[in-house]
């Protein structure tokens, strides 16, 4: 019988069983948006020549896409909003944007106006991860960064899209490889210190 004063249950009662839990979907989610993100942003960077661009097309279906969609629904498993709602949306994202490489093919529209919706498709993501920034500046400062980091990508690929300005594009190219290695920085960090069990690797939490 519980003590009445304190609420505790008395010494010798059996303790609960201990809640099934999951690891930390976390790292995978970021390993699987850097490494889909930094080949992408290599042909985006004219690192690699434009018709190499379906290079991109497994990643974005099975790393990028499969595997992060997967760690967001872990995330909701977690009861964690913010890495749920970013983790499954852009898995969501890379599946998408498999699907631009491969279903898409503009009958009766020109060069230009084909990149023009792909511009307002990337403006739509823009948005989305201009306001997910703020929520991120409470998760921690190595989360936050990569978050600036892909709203400013998003920005100038958008640009260079809706503009048909390759040199703009080239430029969010190289913001995406920035972006990229702050979210292997990421994955990196917190892989580490779960498997150190303490911290080994700054991430900036928000306290």
């Amino acid at each position: 019988m519980a003590d009445v004063e304190t609420g505790r249950l008395p010494a010798h009662a059996p303790s609960a069983a201990p809640a099934a839990g999951i690891a930390d979907p976390g790292p995978l989610g970021l390993a699987a948006f850097a490494l889909t993100t930094f080949v992408l942003s290599c042909v985006n960077a004219g690192i690699l020549e434009a018709g190499t661009k379906s290079v991109v097309l497994g990643l974005a279906l099975f790393y990028g896409g499969l595997a992060q969609f997967a760690a967001g629904m872990w995330e909701f498993k977690k009861d964690n909003t913010f890495g749920a709602l970013a983790f499954s949306s852009y898995g969501a994202f890379w599946l998408s944007f498999a699907g631009i490489l491969f279903f898409y093919k503009p009958a009766g529209a020109t060069a230009d106006q084909a990149a023009h919706a792909v511009g307002v498709y990337l403006l739509g993501w823009t948005i989305f991860t201009a306001y997910m920034t703020i929520a991120a500046l409470r998760v921690s400062g190595a989360v936050a960064a990569v978050f600036v980091f892909l709203t400013v990508t998003f920005v100038f690929l958008a640009i260079g899209d809706l503009a048909v300005n390759t040199d703009v594009t080239k430029i969010g190219g190289y913001l995406g490889l920035a972006t990229a290695a702050l979210a292997w920085y990421a994955s990196f960090a917190a892989v580490t210190n779960a498997t150190w069990k303490r911290a080994l690797l700054p991430t900036w939490p928000v306290r």
